[in-house]
């Protein structure tokens, strides 16, 4: 177990966390959850060991192991392909390796009577042993599995490091972590650079995952599907709540329904108190009862309600109407150098559609939609826009753009200088800048704090086609509820790209899929979208699991290339670790082999046994070989024969 005692971290005389007590257990599920700026980032950081809390301690066994992921700033060595960067976090297994294959050769050149030999067979068999728990035989089959789960291709795998965004990177980072399994697994906002395939992979991961795990994230689907658990940081207290996200929700608002009417009572009282102090404050006789309700009042233990808690909401301005078509490609061809990502492409958007833009990253989402905005020219094909239409475009990037020396409100004034000061503090409010938090440069904001100031600038731009790319993505619970709920109102057409779905299922009434050279539409929401994804994965593992006779059972050539694709990473994930085997054992009895025929030919010479020490030595030498390579060739044999048999079975497939 790993339990946190009265943990207390202040920064700049302004108090953080506050005696934070908890204990983990090996297998619990938690969500860490809290607004913006509450702690859970620092908290996850001192379980870690990379933050020194100023009071209490963190205790765990010697053998607790503790995997950490950060928001950012990973660094992979940009002197390694992606393979290998996620292979370095299993360099003992390595060295494992190179002590088996040293004892192995040592014991080769041994006396089998020795004491010695006996010795250091048993110490072979201690590596052998611990080589096996390590999942050394696995690790190649396991990283590939991981890699290709998190959205990387097999192409990907021999690509360095420096030729992927920082998106790739951390998702290279959380491969590693994943594959070493430890026994407290802590990740900080994992999901925000995952596309929903990705996502749907690591949700079942995690679900089987043996250890403990510890989430903070912004994703409320995620986390009721991950957690057991909800640990809430609230004014530097920690409490722990025994459900998901959605159980935390539902007793977070009992509890503060108790302590608004507690704090209702507690200003009555004062009121009350305060009244009878100035009522008989220069009344002689009434002095040690003022006196005495004066304490009183000094004494109390203030209620203060959360100023979070109060209901903001924001609302589009009215939007003019459109023409019926918004946006129309034809036959839109996009491509980069090579690289085509889109061919013969045509799509039409209408008034008031609500569409989520789906699918794996690198499929062309971010392409399509800035093709949709404008941003981008294609390569051939037709971008015509609807009468009357008017975009508004939001990504990520647009928070390089913003001038570094003016401050938050001035941008928002500069983006609407007819707008009064209380609608642009009410959408800074929405997105976490108040108070003075407004008067604050551009160039002191966070990367995160920059792209919800360049979101919230977008909404105050009149627009009836909207169009979002991962607009949550460093939006807290409540700020994405403010933007869901005026997204449900707004009168005109939206493309939002986003694999959140709890956020988009409300609002949203079509799916677009985009992968490689194809689109998908889907007329329903994301949960609709998944649900059919999933029919149509097991559509195609039956038709897998059925035999063709020589028949392509109505599939189209390229769910038959898929199929076979599967067929053949499946025989190489089962053959893998057998083929590790076996390569070690022939190495070792071609040298076997070869000194026994030396052997053979030192012993064919005339004058061999004119030497009786070197008879006898060299004759013990002879039959410990000869036992050996029975041994090894019985081992052998075994695993040719697996490795037979799995070949025959895919073979008859």
């Amino acid at each position: 177990m790993l339990s946190l005692n009265n943990i207390s971290l202040s920064f700049g005389g302004e108090p953080l966390l506050q005696e934070v007590n908890a204990l983990i257990n090996p297998g619990d599920r938690i969500g860490l959850v809290g607004p913006n700026g509450a702690g859970k980032s620092t908290l996850l950081k001192i379980i870690a060991g990379e933050v020194v809390p100023n009071e209490g301690t963190i205790k765990k066994s010697q053998a607790a192991t503790i995997g950490y992921l950060p928001q950012d700033g990973v660094d992979p060595d940009p002197n390694r392909t992606v393979y290998e960067e996620v292979e370095s976090a299993f360099a003992d297994i390595r060295k494992l390796e190179k002590k088996v294959q040293e004892t192995q050769q040592k014991i080769s050149n041994m006396d089998t009577g020795s004491s010695e030999y006996k010795k250091t067979m048993e110490q072979l068999g201690k590596y052998q042993s611990k080589l096996e728990q390590s999942g050394a035989y696995t690790l190649q089959s396991d990283i590939e599995k991981v890699l290709m789960g998190l959205g990387f291709s097999t192409d990907d795998f021999k690509r360095m490091t420096t030729e992927f965004s920082g998106g790739w990177l951390m998702r290279i980072a959380l491969a590693k972590l994943l594959l070493q399994r430890p026994m407290y697994l802590l990740l900080d906002e994992p999901t925000n650079h995952l596309d929903i395939d990705s996502l749907r992979w690591i949700e079942q991961f995690l679900q089987n995952y043996e250890g403990a795990v510890i989430l903070v994230s912004h994703d409320k689907a995620f986390l009721n599907k991950i957690t057991n658990r909800t640990l809430a940081l609230d004014h530097g207290k920690l409490l722990d709540y025994a459900g998901n996200y959605d159980y935390y929700r539902e007793k977070h608002a009992e509890r503060m329904e108790h302590r608004r009417k507690a704090y209702e009572n507690q200003q009555k009282q004062i009121k009350e108190i305060q009244d009878f102090i100035d009522k008989f404050r220069y009344n002689a006789s009434k002095a040690a009862q003022v006196q005495s309700r004066i304490k009183q009042l000094e004494k109390m233990d203030k209620i203060e309600l959360d100023e979070r808690e109060e209901e903001i909401t924001f609302e589009f301005p009215p939007p003019e109407r459109s023409g019926a078509i918004v946006m129309k490609l034809e036959n839109v061809r996009k491509q980069y150098g090579d690289n085509v990502v889109f061919e013969d492409l045509s799509y039409t958007i209408d008034r008031q559609d609500k569409i989520a833009v789906v699918g794996p990253n690198g499929a062309g989402k971010s392409t399509l939609i800035r093709i949709m905005a404008g941003i981008e020219e294609a390569t051939n094909g037709k971008r015509e826009p609807g009468h009357n239409v008017t975009t508004s475009y939001f990504a990520q990037h647009q928070a390089d753009e913003l001038d570094l020396e003016k401050t938050v409100f001035e941008i928002m004034r500069e983006a609407d200088p007819h707008a009064k000061e209380t609608r642009l503090r009410t959408i800074l409010g929405c997105f976490l800048f108040q108070g003075d938090d407004v008067f604050k440069k551009v160039s002191v904001l966070s990367g995160g704090e920059k792209s919800r100031l360049a979101l919230a600038r977008m909404l105050l731009r009149p627009a009836n086609f909207l169009i979002f790319d991962e607009p949550t993505n460093h939006l807290d619970m409540q700020s994405k509820r403010i933007l869901q709920q005026a997204l449900e109102q707004y009168e005109g057409t939206f493309m939002i790209v986003s694999h959140d779905r709890d956020f988009l299922d409300p609002i949203v009434d079509k799916v677009l899929e985009v992968r490689p050279q194809t689109t998908n539409t889907f007329l329903g929401n994301v949960s609709y979208y998944l649900e059919k994804v999933e029919e149509r994965e097991k559509e195609d593992d039956d038709n897998r699991d059925t035999p063709s006779n020589g028949q392509n059972n109505g599939l189209s050539r390229k769910e038959e290339r898929r199929i076979a694709a599967q067929k053949r990473q499946e025989k190489y994930n089962q053959l893998k670790p057998l083929k590790k085997k076996i390569a070690p054992l022939e190495e070792e009895i071609e040298q076997l082999e070869s000194r026994k025929n030396e052997i053979e030919e030192e012993m064919a010479e005339p004058d061999f046994y004119d030497d009786e020490e070197q008879v006898k030595e060299i004759s013990m030498e002879y039959e410990k070989l000869k036992a050996e390579l029975v041994e090894i060739y019985a081992e052998w044999e075994e695993l040719a024969m697996e490795i037979s048999e799995i070949e025959e079975e895919f073979a008859s497939k």
